[in-house]
């Protein structure tokens, strides 16, 4: 059998030697950080560990940047957050047991936000993997098996050889539609073993295009063209398959409302005639999704917090188009299009007729008024005056990243987030600690752009470690940490729900004091200094912490 060769790039003279003759003293290691860099990565996060070490020390003779945050699940957050803003892949090196497991809840986070996170775990020496009880240092019986439930692909490595392709392999997973976290593991005595291979060079791990099939474009151009009442729901998936141009091309083109998911914040214009906003946890927006005879999905799988916990139930057909497989129809029944959303909704604006709704912006504005109405009507003054005191202050290209605290609650709705891909939140798995890590690795996706971290003060005690990792890489971000003397959230729901609550009240330090005593300047504001305050923070160089004092309510509920 023959192959043709001429379309794969050609070695130099000086290469063909350097690979006949490569540098000596490199090991298993090197070979892991020659597969990044001939991959495309520049930046890595992780934390150090005894079996990883090898990786570590190779970072040394890479062009590589590490960026090193202090505990796993926090690195973890970084990477997801560079994934999300960059939308290339994360490496994330792991050391291997408590390393490794440590950083389980941020890989769950990345799994559910769809963010190409490739974590690289070390593993213990070779003659102790197979499920013995030999004694090594952070042994377990079957590490991958911890994972396998939550990343998209687990790829093992048992000799030097098989590091490049690998790696090759998880990075090509991480970035087929649907983006998601996966797996490398590698034995430390592979790290450490010296190798004579030649120097990694540039690797091909282009992932596949996910297109919809033809008949099911036709059949749902076929279904918004000649619908009555059609309506859109864009979700995360917009988002992160760079689509909210096209989207708007084909809310236009048909004059369809069109209502955002919490995790597809910005993929439609906030102050457009169509745009219903984000107001997926009211009653007037589900009634409204309910009439729709027909309604179009794009990225989303309508879960809990999309479906208003599950109260919408649909009464027009359905078109689902979402590049995850599991997703489709796992809620409701559609017309199912296994596709990213880009794609589809290319083929989609050719195939449907333009067709013209007055009474649609109308009817838009009306939503919207009740929506109004009704939040009026419980006088949550503070809440929005906070709200608009952060939209005030944060650039319109800033991204910001909200942990799981009754102002993110309050954002998810209310918050116009101004531009696709710049408001991200913890909302796809749920984990606290999420916001602080998350900007580090967004600052060192871009170190031009001030980025916005919010946290409340149960939330915020999972990340103060990264003070230090903030200061000491300079990184660009403000942390605003919303001060209520315990999990709000979580008192609220037990209050409501049994008369009072049960350990929700928490202890917490002067967090003023406790940034400047890491270098970080910060400040105490109010809601009316508020939005001068994070406007000034922004602005300087480097981290600072904002900590606003305030008992914060959530709206009432209309899924009960």
């Amino acid at each position: 059998m023959s192959h043709d060769h001429d379309d794969r790039p050609q070695l130099t003279a000086a290469q063909a030697a350097a690979v006949l003759t490569p540098p000596p003293g490199r090991t298993g290691g090197d070979l892991v950080v020659e597969s990044l860099q001939g991959l495309g990565a520049t930046t890595v996060f992780g934390l150090p560990g005894q079996h990883a070490l090898g990786m570590f020390d190779a970072l040394r003779r890479s062009s590589l940047r590490y960026v090193g945050l202090r505990v796993e699940n926090n690195a973890g957050f970084a990477a997801d957050a560079y994934g999300r803003i960059t939308g290339e892949v994360a490496p994330l090196l792991l050391s291997t047991g408590p390393g490794a497991l440590t950083s389980l809840a941020a890989l769950q986070e990345a799994a559910a936000a769809s963010a190409p996170v490739l974590a690289i775990a070390s593993q213990v020496p070779t003659a102790g993997l197979g499920g013995g009880r030999h004694g090594y240092l952070h042994e377990l019986r079957d590490q991958q098996a911890s994972v396998r439930d939550i990343v998209k692909s687990v790829h093992t490595v048992r000799a030097a050889s098989q590091i490049p392709s690998a790696i090759a392999a998880a990075w090509e997973s991480a970035l087929t539609a649907p983006h998601g976290p996966v797996w490398v593991e590698i034995p430390q005595d592979v790290l450490l073993a010296e190798t004579s291979l030649p120097v990694v060079s540039a690797m091909d791990a282009t992932p596949r295009e996910l297109y919809p099939r033809p008949e099911l474009t036709i059949a749902a151009a076929h279904l918004l063209s000649n619908a009555e009442r059609p309506v859109i729901i864009a979700g995360g998936g917009v988002v992160r398959s760079d689509a909210s141009g096209k989207l708007r091309a084909l809310a236009e083109r048909i004059d369809a409302p069109v209502v955002t998911t919490f995790g597809g914040k910005g993929a439609f214009p906030w102050e457009h005639p169509l745009s219903l906003r984000s107001w997926l946890e009211d009653r007037h927006t589900t009634d409204f999704l309910e009439d729709a005879d027909v309604l179009l999905v794009v990225g989303s799988g309508l879960g809990e917090l999309s479906s208003n916990y599950h109260t919408f139930r649909p009464r027009g057909r359905v078109i689902q188009i979402e590049a995850d497989a599991g997703k489709l129809e796992s809620n409701h029944p559609a017309l199912g299009i296994h596709s990213d959303a880009r794609e589809a909704l290319s083929d989609l604006l050719e195939a449907v007729e333009r067709r013209e709704d007055p009474g649609a912006a109308e009817r838009v504005r009306t939503v919207l008024e009740k929506v109004r109405a009704r939040i009026d009507a419980q006088e949550l003054t503070l809440e929005q005056q906070v709200l608009a005191a952060v939209r005030q202050a944060l650039p319109d290209g800033s991204p910001s990243f909200w942990d799981m605290t009754i102002l993110s609650y309050w954002a998810w709705s209310a918050f116009d987030a101004r531009r696709p891909n710049t408001m991200h939140s913890a909302q796809g798995a749920g984990g606290l600690g999420y916001a602080f890590p998350a900007a580090i690795g967004a600052a060192a996706a871009d170190p031009t752009t001030p980025v916005l971290a919010v946290s409340g003060d149960g939330g915020a005690m999972y990340s103060l470690a990264e003070l230090a990792t903030a200061r000491q890489y300079d990184a660009p971000l403000t942390w605003l940490i919303v001060d209520d003397g315990g999990y709000g959230i979580l008192r609220e729901y037990m209050t409501d729900a049994y008369g009072e609550a049960t350990g929700t009240e928490l202890a917490r330090p002067d967090f003023v004091a406790l940034a400047e005593s890491f270098g970080v300047p910060a400040v105490r504001t109010t809601p009316d200094s508020l939005a001068a305050d994070l406007t000034k923070a922004l602005a300087a160089p480097g981290p600072s912490v904002v900590v606003l004092p305030a008992l914060l309510r959530m709206f009432e509920p209309t899924h009960l």
